[in-house]
């Protein structure tokens, strides 16, 4: 029932985009979905359960984005430009999504569901950990591209993130990130 979970969750995203969470009703997220109430149920169990999967698809879409910011073809984009895309990419992205935005940096409002930050253990990254997950990957592409005797490729990595992350919270124009990304590298 891939198909269906998707367009539930799509429907789920369309709801929150118009009224806050705890007005979006099941009723109307299965009905926008095409598919019954009981289908909804059954494959996310709860309101709860539909939010915790609602942001875990948006985390990774947002994680699948940065790998594509940082995917230039091997030597024929500098890994620091690199860098710089997948620094604007999150700021961006955090800005038009608000679940990316509370995801990575814990700041969860009355619109959104609240009920994410007592999930589970394990069920959702906690903001330090979507940033390191995205760190991580831009170590793991980045590798072999990174110019010797640069600055630690782990810690420029580490740096961009945190510096994109400081753009989504007190906002900027996405493309003086990159900017700012450019000079730090140099």
């Amino acid at each position: 029932m891939p198909a269906a979970r998707e367009s539930l969750l799509d429907a789920a995203f369309t709801a929150l985009g118009s009224r806050p969470w705890q007005r979006v009703r099941m009723a109307e997220v299965a009905a926008a979905a095409g598919v019954s109430r009981q289908t909804l149920y059954n494959e996310f169990g709860s309101k709860e359960g539909l939010a915790r999967a609602l942001v875990r698809r948006e985390a990774d879409a947002y994680l699948r984005g940065v790998e594509r910011a940082l995917s230039g073809v091997s030597g024929a984009v500098a890994p620091g430009e690199r860098l710089a895309a997948a620094a604007v990419w999150t700021v961006r992205t955090a800005t038009e999504n608000p679940l990316v935005r509370a995801a990575l940096t814990g700041c969860w409002n009355e619109r959104l569901p609240t009920t994410v930050r007592t999930a589970p253990p394990g069920a959702l990254p906690a903001p330090g950990e979507l940033l390191g997950e995205a760190r991580d990957r831009a170590v793991r592409l980045l590798e072999g591209d990174w110019p010797p005797g640069a600055v630690e490729l782990p810690l420029a990595c580490e740096a961009v993130a945190r510096l994109a992350l400081s753009y989504v919270v007190a906002p900027a124009p996405a493309a003086d990130v990159a900017r700012m990304v450019r000079t730090v590298l140099a």
